[in-house]
Order: structure tokens, then sequence, then C-alpha cells
């Protein structure tokens, strides 16, 4: 995957230098470190062979198209092959003979021929000492900020409510290709650049923080074999999440269990041996005992500084690669609410970073990372982290937030099954308020956890899977845009651990290309036709995402523009003659899978379904156990209201008449049936209650319970 190394030294060359009638001189070494299809990353090394300068400017052209899309230790910026590197604020000054070094990730297509020629402060590099020259003052080009960050909405949601904004103001580019971290690592002291190497990550979930032990949550113990294969797909950073509280002895010492040491460390070196960048925490020791420190900070920070302490001693002189997060989704009992709570917070980051720079070796610079409180990214939290980071101030450290996207849509509760505009603005204004708070002041942020809470192998349905697509789609490329570290929280739901294997590989796909470029996505990816009768056309209208339309395959078959399918602007309409061959005999359920083409990209797939209207039958049963028998008939359950007879929502969440999937009620396609939970009937009053039942066609039906005590009856009339 890595090719052999491009350098390209380019001896000498001529610079303005910042004081006018100064001798000018330099040489440019560029390196490409390493390569794989489509993307690369390289060195940058600028000797100052004039007199000392303070303020540079680096630009060159690409002669094959390439473009950067991360960069570190510069600013960098693009206007088609012209690029421009500007020093950022550590690294303005070059004394005699000395070297500033910058790097970046980039991509390329078709050739990665290197620059032959740079310019310094606007003068040509030619390889020796120029004479005396005016001064062109370089002024740093502020990079493409997205845009203000939005006020924040009311919502039902127990999570982080929604928010409103505008779209991002930065036009799609490039991300970070999944290639090894870069070879001239970054040094201490760049915390921006050492996150930048970590994207993209991935969490090792539901393992050393499952309690009591590694395997208790039904995940099979790490292997290295397991850790080579996420490390070769792509991934840069693992977080190894893990629980303390059960495995260390009593107080006042709080010695760590020697075997689960020896255990988490043994994973840590494989990781650190297969090129990750490493994260270790205290993981679910949050709600277990750190959460009560407010009314017993005695006893709670003699506990925290102990374990803490003996980390740190442990992993001393590991690899600048291993990183310490404090706490994980920080929370607390017994304050007055959140601005207290910060403040709480605010003691324990303070003590766990000084701890950690007090025990020396490499602890001394190591990248730490500090939560907001329950690393939520509302702009109060994200305000009282400032002034932990304004307090320390130290250069090796980072903030961390998790995203789990809109709380409707992450859930499926309150009719959000799609990803529409609530969505969007959920997610754009969180990662804006991260960027303006902390990234555009040169501070990094590291989306420590990002998924959905609701999607999950063992509960199938609850969220659509091109639905799904979109968000992942939309995740990748805003947090790209923002210079914004992501790791995907996989506690099972996406890596088949046994078997070494995505469980769904068109999400991976999707996921993987987001790290670079933008993917077109569809309106929907299914098409659904009746069972009988006459097959119409269907149309779909195309999300581009800055790409283009190139065509749609079944197979390794083309199908036929203008024949199979026309497209008319951003609207792709399949024809019936099409249809009809793609249905087949027209058997319930999926008749045939094609796949929408971009230049760039995954591709889009399109089920062609079969189906006609569910249809149910009346039942009986108690609140503890309860089924409406139903024939699905090809079709997929997508959300369920419930209303009392004067329209007010009934059961669960009773601000919505939308319940949530699966929580609440669970189809069991199987059985030909749908279940309403005891959950459900809990909140129920006695009385008659109308169900809708809305299905992925578009199809609505509606069936009716009657409770009495714990009895329900239920009838389609």
């Amino acid at each position: 995957m890595v090719a052999g190394a491009l350098a390209v030294l380019l001896p000498a060359g001529v610079m303005t230098a910042v004081n006018a009638q100064a001798a000018a001189g330099c040489r440019v070494a560029y390196t490409v470190t390493s390569q794989w299809p489509g993307g690369f990353t390289a060195d940058v090394g600028v000797t100052n062979l004039g007199d000392p300068i303070n303020g540079w400017r680096l630009a060159w052209t690409f002669p094959s198209g390439q473009q950067v899309t991360q960069p570190w230790n510069s600013t960098i910026t693009s206007s088609g092959a012209q690029v421009t590197a500007v020093n950022v604020s550590w690294n303005a000054a070059i004394a005699t003979n000395a070297t500033v070094s910058f790097g970046f990730n980039g991509s390329w297509s078709g050739a990665n021929t290197a620059p032959s020629t740079f310019t310094l402060n606007g003068v040509t590099c030619t390889g020796n000492v120029g004479s005396p020259s005016p001064s062109v003052s370089p002024s740093r080009s502020p990079s493409a900020s997205p845009s203000a960050s939005p006020s924040r909405s009311p919502s039902p949601s127990p999570s982080a409510s929604p928010s409103r904004s505008p779209s991002p103001s930065p036009s799609p580019s490039p991300s970070p290709s999944p290639s090894p971290s870069p070879s001239a690592s970054p040094q201490p002291g760049d915390a921006m650049a050492r996150v930048a190497a970590m994207q993209p990550g991935w969490n090792l979930g539901n393992t050393f923080d499952a309690i009591p032990d590694e395997t208790s949550w039904g995940n099979p113990p790490t292997t290295q074999a397991m850790l080579h294969y996420v490390r070769s797909q792509g991934y840069n950073s693992i977080r190894i999440p893990i629980t303390w509280s059960n495995h260390h002895g009593p107080a006042p010492d709080y010695t760590l269990d020697a075997a689960w040491l020896s255990r988490v460390r043994q994973v840590v070196d494989w990781s650190l041996a297969e090129g990750f960048y490493v994260m270790i925490n205290l993981h679910h020791d949050s709600w277990q005992w750190i959460n009560g420190y407010p009314g017993d900070r005695t006893t709670v920070m003699n506990r925290y500084n102990a374990l803490w302490r003996q980390l740190a001693g442990t992993f001393r002189d590991y690899s600048q690669k291993l990183v310490f997060e404090s706490i994980n989704e920080p929370q607390f009992t017994g304050t007055s609410g959140d601005g207290e709570s910060d403040q709480v917070l605010n003691e324990l980051n303070t003590a766990f970073v000084r701890l950690v720079r007090a025990s020396g070796g490499g602890n001394a610079t190591r990248l730490l990372v500090l939560p907001t409180l329950y690393t939520s990214s509302e702009q109060a939290r994200l305000d009282a982290l400032t002034g932990t980071f304004n307090q320390l101030h130290d250069p090796n450290l980072a903030a961390t937030v998790h995203f789990y996207g809109w709380w409707p849509f992450s859930a499926n509760i309150a009719g959000g099954t799609r990803y529409d505009s609530n969505v969007e603005s959920d997610l754009v204004g969180g990662f804006d308020r991260v960027y303006n708070t902390f990234v555009s002041r040169g501070i990094p942020v590291i989306i420590g956890e990002w998924a959905l809470l609701a999607y999950d192998y063992t509960r199938p349905g609850i969220i659509e899977r091109g639905e799904f697509l979109k968000y992942i789609e939309a995740v990748g490329y805003n947090a790209r845009i923002r210079k914004l570290t992501t790791m995907l929280w996989d506690a099972g739901s996406f890596l088949e651990r046994n078997e070494l294997r995505w469980r769904d590989q068109g999400i991976y796909e999707m996921m993987k290309a987001s790290w670079t470029m933008r993917s077109g996505t569809a309106s929907s990816d299914q098409v659904y036709l009746p069972r009988s009768g006459t097959i119409t056309a269907r149309s779909l209208t195309l999300n581009l995402n800055g790409t283009s339309f190139q065509g749609l395959r079944q197979g390794g078959t083309n199908l036929a523009s203008g024949t199979d399918y026309t497209v008319s602007g951003n609207t792709l309409t399949l024809t019936a003659s099409a249809l009809t061959r793609l249905a087949g005999n027209r058997a319930y359920g999926v008749n045939a899978t094609i796949e929408a083409r971009f230049f760039q990209g995954a591709p889009w797939q399109i089920g062609i379904i079969t189906s006609d209207t569910p249809t149910q039958a009346a039942a009986t049963g108690t609140t503890s156990s309860f089924s409406i028998p139903t024939q699905f008939r090809g079709d997929q359950l997508a959300t369920m209201e419930a209303k009392y007879a004067d329209g007010s929502p009934a059961g669960p969440a009773n601000w919505t008449t939308f319940k949530e999937f699966w929580a609440t009620f669970q189809p069991d396609y199987t059985a030909n049936t749908i279940i309403l939970k005891p959950e459900f009937f809990a909140e129920v009053n006695d009385g008659r209650v109308t169900l809708t039942f809305h299905f992925w066609s578009g199809t609505k039906i509606t069936y009716y319970i009657t409770k009495s005590g714990a009895n329900v009856t239920g009838s389609t009339t």
C-alpha cells in the first residue's frame, strides 16, 4: 500500500527577506514519504541560507493536478494547481542555515509528479544566496471558516438539542486518506498536527470498557490479527475505552490489578506496533464513581489521582503516539446544575494534566485529551472547557466531544426516520461550534465517538440503510472541512470481529470515501413496485454533493442511458421497461439491486422491491405479551403512531404521537407480527388507542387496540 518514497531536493533559491536590502537564499527538500492509490503524504523542509527572516510564504504549482487535503505545521491554501503554504505562529522565524519543516496529506489521480519550482516570499528559488532586494512581507491567508455557530433550539430530547445553522461556507475538498500516518511524525508541541495524523479513528468498543471483563458484553478477545485488519482498512488511530473500577484494590493505594493492566498493556503494545495512534481513558468509571465527586471530593480525587498516577508511570516512556483521555462522558450528581458541574470537571481535568505532566519522561509532552461535560457540543459546555485550556496554557492538549446525531433520527422517535434538514442542521451546528471555539484558535478537536444511537446489527430496521449512508457521508464531509478527527464507535455493529470482515461492506465503503472526498446519494435507496398490474416509470432525486452522475450498473453490466433510464438535472428516472425487466417474477421483497455511480466516491445502491399493502388481523393478549398478526407482503416498517380518541399522543414520550422504534414496538418479519412492548403499555391509559403504521413504500395502515387493565385486544376496525 505504501509506495517507495519520492524525494526532490531543490538545492538553493532566492527569497525575499522581511527586512529591505537583506541577502536571501533557501533550499527546499520535498519528499513523498508514503503513497497509496489516490493519496500520499509529503514532507517539505525549507532551509534559510540568507539573513534571518520572520514570516514566510512558500508557493509551488502541482504539475499533475494534486491537491493538499490536510496540512500540519503550516496553513495551506490552493487555487487550482497553485499552492501556498504560510507559517503558523510558532514557526514564523527561520534563522540563517536553520530549517523549518511542514507536511501534508494529499490526493492524486493519474500521476504524482513532484513540483519542480518553489518560491519563498514571492521570489523563485534558484540555489544561491541572492543579492539584496526589497522585502515583501507575507500576510497569512486565513483558512476558510465554517459558518457562524447557530443558536440553540429547544428539543424534547434528553440529549443535546437540535440546532439550526446555514450551510457551511467552505467548498468541498478532499481530506486525509486512509493511509499510514506520516513517517515524519508531528512533534510534541504541534497538537493540531498530531490530531490530524490520527484521522480516521476507530473505537474498540464494548471490550475493555465492558463490565466486569473484556468479553462480558459479547465481543471476542482482542487479537493482533484483528488490530492488523483494522489498520489495513485505513484507520490511523484506535481508542481503547477502559473501565478500571473493578480492577484495582482498596484505598489508599488503589493498586491496579496486575493481570488486567498487563492485558491492557499488551493490546496497547500490539496497537502501537501496527502504527496506530492509541488513546486510553477512564471509561465507565465516569458514572460508576467519578460522578460522586461533588459529594466526596477527597475520596474520589484520591482514587482518580491514584489510577492516573499508576497509568502515567506504566506508560511514562511510551511512544508519543500513545494518548491519554481523562474521563469518558463526564457527568456528576449532587451539583446545582451544569454550571457547577462544569467547575467540578475543570478540577478533575486540571488535576489530570498536572499529575501526568509531573510524572516526566514522555508524559511531559504527551498529547492529553480533555472532554466537555457529557462530551456535549453545546456552546456553554465548550466555553467552560475553553476556560480550562486558558488556565492550563499547555500546547499538548486536545478537546473531545461525542456526536450521535439529531436525537429523533438517532433513535427513530418523533417521526425521525430520514436524514433531513433537522439532522443536517444539528450536525452542521455542532461541528461549527467546536470549530469556531477550538480549531480556529489552534486547539485540535477529536470526535471521540460517533455513530447513531440506534444503529445496532442486533436490532435491524431501526435506521434505514440509505438514510444512514447519507448521514455517514455528511459526517465525513463536515468533519473534514473543519479539520476534526473522528473516531467511529464500534461495539460490534460494524466490524465482525470473529470473521474480520465488515458486516455491511457498503457502509464501510461510504465511510472510507468520506475521508477523502464527497459521494453522491439520492432521495432514496428503494424503488417499490406493485406485485401485479402495470409497472410505470419511477424517479429519484440525485444529491450530487459536488460530483456528477456517471451511470447505472447492475452487477458488471451497465444500464443503457435513454433506454433504461434518463437524467434531467438532478432527477434520475428509471423507465417502465427497465423496471419490468429488473423486477423479474415480481416476488415479494428485493428483486434486483442496481448502483448509481458517480465520478468520485462510493456508489449508491438502489433496491428494486416488489410489495403490496400489508394486511393485519385481530389479536388478543396482555400488556406483557401482545403481537399484531401482520403480512408484510414485501414492505418494511418505518415507524408507528399512537393516539387516543381525542388525537393526543398515547404511550411513552407523550410529546409526540410517533413512538420509539424497538423500545416500544418491533417488527418480526419471520413470525409475521408486530410486537407491542410492555414498555409501551406501561404508559397507555385504559381505553381505545389508534395505531398508524408507516411503511417505507409510503403505505400507511390503521389498527386499533383496547386496553383494559392487563388485557389487550386488537382489531382492524
